[in-house]
């Protein structure tokens, strides 16, 4: 395509186009000139970015409904995004997979970080899971699978469009059969040891958290012998793990009753389901009620969703995770373990930090942080990009 059929948008006077030359691959809606032929664009647009001078910056998308409104794809102004566009980035993704991973159970493409902003896809063998959290990989989603079946040989690709990154784009959401079958069972994912169990169809997200698996491993390098608890386990994701590490039981809690049926399956096949169990309720009531029993665990983790997803959110999100910190602190027995969790975009590390170390104190207990984790190698990070380093878990020893 070039520059007489693609459209031109173009940053506003005063925005530094520095930032986009090295590498930042978002433009705001106030950073563009938005004049009425930009608002006509349609979501997902391929366009040429330009500087205030009318100096090229690369192949952008644009959507004129969302806050985020161009998108960067390539630094040619001039890229032909196709199939074969797509193969390279799918191909680089796939090469780095594989010489980390033994098995076919991975993040593949990771958004931005892997160079298809907006898009994430998971591998769970022979299927594939592809989430186009924005409008530009809704357009070209048959090329995005014909390049993913070309480079990877997977026999089945699902659409997952829930969420509500699609909802701030203004999609639609559906889950669709792409290629292949839908699977009838849950895929059983071996990691860290155990079998975990992923509902590709229903379940949360793409079915599997596979950024949590190097903290599920160190995790269970803490749990030989002891009483395990998983608070929001979603489908067992710590305490199986902990369980193949030769913990002495587990507990997990969650408020989904599909998800603990998917852990309950996971430690059936895992040969746990004796030293296994569960229970469903919200996780705040649920600690409450075994602080009230006096239960103490030798390892305590908590991994809740997304409390500050939005800088709005951000200080309510810092008090439930105060929250969480301390129940759980009162129920880690002495010289035990507390691992604390958050996916929230909007909370760093350090005010993650504080608040944990806050309710803690609030509990009454003494810490010592011995450990700070991230997402895997999968889940690579976008030095330009903060958001992209979402994920953060932080476990503490409690003293007496």
């Amino acid at each position: 395509m070039t520059d007489q059929t693609r459209p031109i948008v173009r940053l506003r006077p005063k925005v530094q186009a520095r930032n986009i030359r090295h590498g930042f691959p978002w433009v705001y809606a106030n950073e563009l000139v938005t004049d009425r032929r930009t608002k006509a664009l349609e979501p997902g647009v391929l366009a040429q970015l330009q500087d205030a001078d009318r100096v090229p910056l690369g192949t952008v998308t644009v959507n004129p409904k969302s806050t985020l409104i161009a998108r960067m794809l390539d630094p040619d102004p001039d890229a032909v995004i196709d199939q074969t566009w797509f193969e390279a980035r799918i191909a680089r993704a796939f090469e780095h997979r594989n010489r980390i991973y033994d098995a076919p159970f991975y993040r593949l493409i990771h958004a931005e970080a892997d160079g298809l902003p907006g898009v994430v896809i998971d591998r769970f063998g022979n299927l594939a899971v592809i989430q186009p959290n924005a409008a530009w990989a809704d357009r070209l989603l048959d090329p995005l699978t014909k390049a993913l079946i070309a480079i990877t040989g997977v026999e089945t690709v699902i659409k997952n469009g829930t969420g509500r990154t699609r909802s701030l784009e203004g999609l639609s959401e559906d889950i669709t059969v792409l290629q292949g079958d839908a699977p009838t069972d849950p895929i059983a994912v071996p990691m860290n040891e155990a079998v975990y169990m992923a509902d590709v169809m229903g379940g949360q997200k793409t079915g599997l958290f596979y950024d949590q698996r190097p903290n599920h491993a160190f995790a269970a390098t803490l749990t030989k012998g002891a009483r395990v608890l998983d608070v929001f386990s979603h489908v067992g994701g710590f305490s199986l793990a902990a369980l193949a590490a030769g913990a002495k039981s587990a507990l997990a809690i969650d408020g989904s009753a599909n998800a603990l049926a998917l852990a309950e399956k996971g430690a059936a096949e895992s040969g746990y389901s004796t030293i296994f169990s569960t229970r469903k309720g919200d996780a705040f009531d649920a600690m409450a009620g075994l602080a009230a029993e006096d239960q103490k665990f030798e390892l305590v983790i908590c991994d809740p969703p997304a409390f500050a997803p939005s800088k709005q959110a951000l200080d309510a999100g810092l008090r439930a995770y105060e929250r969480v910190a301390r129940q759980a602190a009162q129920l880690v027995a002495a010289n035990g373990y507390l691992v604390l969790c958050s996916c929230s975009h909007a909370a760093d590390l350090t005010q993650f930090r504080k608040s944990c170390v806050r309710g803690i104190g609030r509990a009454g207990r003494s810490a010592q942080l011995i450990h700070t984790g991230f997402a895997g190698p999968d889940h690579p990070l976008m030095p330009q990009l903060a958001e992209s380093g979402y994920l953060k878990a932080l476990f503490f020893r409690l003293l007496e």
